[in-house]
């Protein structure tokens, strides 16, 4: 399932606060941090059934008021980290709802298995080959 920027930026709230991480004199004027809160109950963007699975799988990611919460503070823009945490809630929510692809139940082929046998045996001569030079 594919998410547009536009659509998220709609259902998410940003909230800033000066960061810890590098930045120098700038870090005590400037508020870098952003923290993206998605409020998943009240989200229009999901079904019931897309609702159930956010939760079920970002059970860890996501408080008991249901608030999908990311926080970045890598960079020294406020707008450089928002960007970077809207790039991190599209890949977690693309992780979410992948599927992978069921596993169609096969046998062996007659021949892979003769091939198999014969590497097999061959391999087995060629040690019984080595031993008897070894003896000798």
């Amino acid at each position: 399932m594919e998410f547009s920027r536009e659509d998220l930026l709609r259902e998410v709230k940003f909230k800033t606060s000066r960061s810890g991480g590098k930045g120098g004199q700038n870090i005590n004027k400037v508020s870098s941090k952003v923290e993206l809160n998605l409020y998943i109950h009240t989200s229009t963007l999901f079904s019931d059934e897309q609702k159930q699975i956010l939760l079920e799988k970002l059970a860890n990611r996501i408080n008991s008021g249901g608030v999908l919460q990311i926080i970045t503070e890598e960079e020294r823009s406020q707008y450089l980290n928002k960007i970077r945490s809207m790039e991190k809630l599209i890949l977690i929510l693309n992780k979410a709802f992948y599927k992978p692809k069921l596993r169609k139940i096969t046998k062996p082929k007659r021949s892979s298995i003769e091939d198999r046998l014969r590497n097999k045996l061959l391999k087995a001569q060629k040690k019984i080959n080595r031993k008897r030079d070894f003896l000798e």
